[in-house]
């Protein structure tokens, strides 16, 4: 009998030890805890790079969306209202396919050791690669019987772009992550076009994957990168807008991706895979260019932009369409004082360059953050994030025993609203060696601002007080 009881118990114990916690229902998958590496982060760069980056080109438009460039396949060649077919037809030929710029996206300068090197010095946490985009070409040398001559190694740089990119951003210690694009502009239909489709009938007729196959391509390619190059995040997109989580079997990959897969542990997802999910389900919820508000409510969230009105590098682009280093500090400042990430994109060119303008920007993120990356990096949003000084805007993040106060308009006095639990200790200026005047009067805290020259300012844009509680 003890024999029995000590073998039921092994298998009991067995069984136990290999069960799967995450069943295929939101129920089960909305109960899985994100990795605290992604909410500590807070600041991470977005690549979109690929074929659309060769012609680079899209007219420049006002509104959300309008200024795409790596939409050039769907929303610029062959258009006729916004000059889209006009430019192409002028500069490569109405003959031209899409598909013929690939072999001109050589990325010969590609350097990713350089690449790393930069983001690790903007202060970036992790990265994420447009590992397909949706014009189907994939950066990385799939094996779907699909992406023949139409991945980075057969046709183009020759090359494992997602696996040198991988690696060299890894040895500088920061994590990386993979844009998915679940829908293919040449196969997957779509409720926006009278056709159901994204591009021309010829196009589609040419080079459409089957549509019984397709769902299985796409979870196959899902499958091969977590295997390949275990990322750290993955950026689904395009699936919310046409097909239902049961259509793309959503559910069924998240809970191999949680269960099974060998990134199980440290994984982060969005909320793009299918939908009805924006908003409602994901480990974290993703706005771009604040497309979607209130999403900091309640849930870990991201924002993404780029340095320009694009993410793919734009040609079109020039000076006073760029954000300044001050706005995007400002816009940091702003979305993790909102419990957020910021993923900010760069758009290289088609040989590997990342433009200048947009490595000066990240250059500039990188010295703010030297100096008050204290208030950034594993904060946490206050239950007051921001408040008012006469006209200043105040911006505030909390660390256990620190309040941190931001702000970037440097005035005499700064005046902060205290919390009922927060009892001051001390107050220090990030980057400043002198200590501040300070004094509390019932539930308000002011501080004096010292004066200073310009070459002793700890930094441009925005400061940041320190204030020790208990």
């Amino acid at each position: 009998m003890k024999k029995l009881l000590v073998l039921v118990f092994i298998c009991v114990s067995y069984l136990h030890a290999n069960a799967q916690p995450y069943e295929n229902d939101w129920e089960s998958l909305d109960t899985r805890p994100i990795p605290n590496w992604f909410e500590d982060a807070k600041f991470g760069i977005f690549i979109h790079w690929g074929v659309y980056s060769v012609p680079a080109w899209r007219k420049l438009e006002p509104g959300l969306y309008a200024s795409y460039a790596e939409w050039y396949y769907a929303r610029v060649m062959f258009n006729p209202d916004n000059g889209g077919e006009e430019f192409h037809n002028k500069n490569y030929g109405a003959d031209f396919e899409y598909r013929d710029f690939a072999p001109m996206f050589r990325a010969e300068l590609f350097d990713p050791g350089l690449w790393a090197e930069l983001f690790q010095r903007a202060g970036a946490r992790y990265v994420v690669l447009t590992s397909k985009h949706h014009d189907g070409y994939c950066l990385w040398p799939t094996k779907s019987p699909y992406k023949k001559a139409w991945n980075s190694m057969d046709v183009g740089p020759h090359r494992d772009l997602v696996g040198d990119l991988t690696a060299a951003v890894r040895t500088k210690g920061m994590k990386m992550g993979l844009y998915y694009s679940n829908i293919e502009w040449e196969s997957s239909w779509t409720h926006r076009t009278e056709s159901g489709y994204y591009l021309p009938d010829g196009v589609v007729e040419k080079y459409k994957i089957p549509e019984n196959s397709y769902v299985e391509h796409m979870n196959s390619q899902l499958k091969e990168l977590v295997n390949n190059y275990q990322p750290s995040l993955i950026f689904a997109d395009g699936g919310e807008w046409d097909g239902s989580e049961e259509y793309w079997r959503t559910k069924d990959f998240l809970a191999w991706l949680y269960n099974d897969s060998p990134v199980k542990d440290e994984v982060v997802v969005n909320d793009r895979f299918a939908k009805n999910m924006p908003g409602n389900h994901g480990d974290y919820y993703s706005s771009e260019y604040q497309d979607m508000k209130g999403v900091e409510a309640s849930h870990p969230w991201e924002e993404s932009r780029g340095v320009g009105g694009s993410y793919g590098f734009n040609r079109a682009e020039n000076i006073d369409d760029y954000s300044t280093s001050e706005e995007l500090i400002h816009e940091l400042i702003d979305i993790v004082s909102r419990g957020g990430n910021l993923l900010l994109n760069v758009g290289p060119t088609a040989d590997g360059r990342i433009p200048v303008i947009m490595q000066q920007r990240l250059v500039d993120m990188g010295a703010w953050l030297e100096v008050n990356g204290e208030a950034i990096y594993e904060s946490r949003k206050r239950e007051v994030s921001g408040q008012m000084n006469g006209e200043q805007k105040l911006y505030f993040t909390t660390k256990p025993g620190s309040i941190f106060c931001i702000f970037d308009n440097w005035n005499n006095k700064i005046n902060i609203d205290l919390l009922d639990n927060e009892t001051i200790v001390d107050v220090t200026l990030l980057g400043w060696d002198t200590a501040l005047q300070w004094k509390v009067e019932g539930e308000k805290l002011t501080i004096e601002l010292p004066r200073m020259g310009m070459d002793e300012i700890p930094c441009l844009y925005a400061w940041t007080l320190q204030i020790d509680i208990k």
